[in-house]
């Protein structure tokens, strides 16, 4: 009884330690992946002179797939570390003198896996597809945004997959001369648009052309003969293509939790089976934190002291937790070419966290 107050202040010790390493590991990770994969963005921020805030929220949409990835590594590697330098500082023997168990003082560990993986089914469930839906828009957006204000005198530029576009020469305010447009957004009526000058307009839909002084070219496909239409201002939207460009299926990654589970019956059966897995893989991979967790907690409480010990099950920790990594790509690979594998995605994830579990509140028997 006189151990329990006593006790809860190193409860909040060891959390504090653990928080704080796991905020600062968690941030310098996300801050280094967001760095490598921000690099492709960079380019095409500063060649055409888009705004730093263009750069930050194209960017920062991803943020929230590379915490959701990296969540449970990063919380193998602070308990790991943490409890190991509890032990070599002698502290865990101190604790333990105290008669306190291995399964108390796993307590803030485990308190700091279970917080992290409800932030982990938050982020699967939720700020993953929305962030992802929103960066692909996004994303479109500004290639859109590029190509029709980046039209290069003399130089045919696709402004998307169904629109060309040829100008003689531009001047910096925006004005055209000389303007050629291949317009093939109806695939059964293309058309030629020959204008002698024209502006480039930004608008909140999008840009736009006003083409001045030019004539509307396409052949009639019943009698083939040539159609024109002339006209002395007539306005294009460059931007109505970029919807139109985008994949007509969309991403799994981006899709709700119900409509995985239920997926459309349009999809073709290759597509069905990556929704399902998707679905169950989002259902499951937040549990790797716990079971992490419990893999570095039973390797820095297993065993005894040894001022240069502790490296095997240290190494035999890492090999596990690499080993549990490679096998769920293959196991959702598999379930992807055969859904009646689904079920191995749960074994995968319940299965290392019970024998975990087991072997740590086993070796954590109170001692005599």
């Amino acid at each position: 009884m006189p151990v329990m107050p006593f006790f809860h202040r190193l409860d909040r010790y060891i959390l504090a330690q653990l928080v704080l390493a796991l905020a600062l590991v968690t941030a310098g990770l996300v801050a280094l992946i967001w760095l490598t994969q921000s690099l492709r963005f960079i380019q095409i921020i500063v060649s055409h002179g888009l705004s730093p805030f263009v750069f930050i929220k194209l960017t920062g949409l991803l943020v929230p797939s590379f915490l959701a990835t990296i969540l449970p590594i990063t919380s193998f590697i602070v308990v790991l570390f943490i409890y190991m330098r509890l032990s070599g500082d002698r502290e865990l023997t101190i604790m333990r003198g105290l008669g306190l168990p291995d399964v108390r003082l796993a307590r803030p560990a485990l308190v700091l896996a279970v917080t992290v993986t409800l932030a982990g089914y938050l982020l699967s469930l939720a700020a993953v597809p929305l962030s992802l839906s929103a960066f692909r828009t996004y994303q479109y957006e500004i290639r859109n945004q590029i190509a029709a204000f980046l039209l290069e005198p003399g130089v045919f530029t696709p402004v998307s997959a169904n629109i060309m576009v040829y100008v003689q020469s531009r001047s910096p305010d925006g004005w055209l001369k000389g303007i050629i447009i291949e317009d093939n957004r109806d695939p059964s009526a293309p058309a030629t648009i020959l204008a002698r000058t024209g502006e480039l307009i930004s608008t909140p839909s999008g840009p736009v052309v006003v083409l001045n002084n030019g004539s509307r070219q396409q052949i009639d496909q019943k009698t083939g003969e040539l159609d024109m239409l002339t006209f002395q201002r007539n306005t294009l939207s460059l931007a109505a293509s970029s919807h139109a460009d985008m994949p007509i299926d969309t991403d799994a990654a981006e899709e709700s939790l119900p409509a995985l589970l239920h997926p459309p019956e349009t999809l073709s059966p290759e597509n069905r089976a990556k929704w399902l897995v998707e679905a169950h893989r989002r259902l499951t991979a937040p549990f790797a934190t716990l079971t992490y967790t419990l893999i570095a907690l039973v390797a820095a409480l297993g065993g005894t002291f040894r001022r240069h010990g502790g490296l095997a099950r240290i190494i035999g920790a890492v090999v596990i937790v690499t080993a549990l990594v490679a096998l769920e790509l293959g196991i959702d690979n598999l379930a992807a070419r055969d859904t009646a594998l689904l079920p191995l995605i749960w074994v995968w994830a319940l299965g290392p966290a019970v024998i975990a579990g087991y072997m740590l509140f086993r070796q954590g028997a109170p001692r005599a």
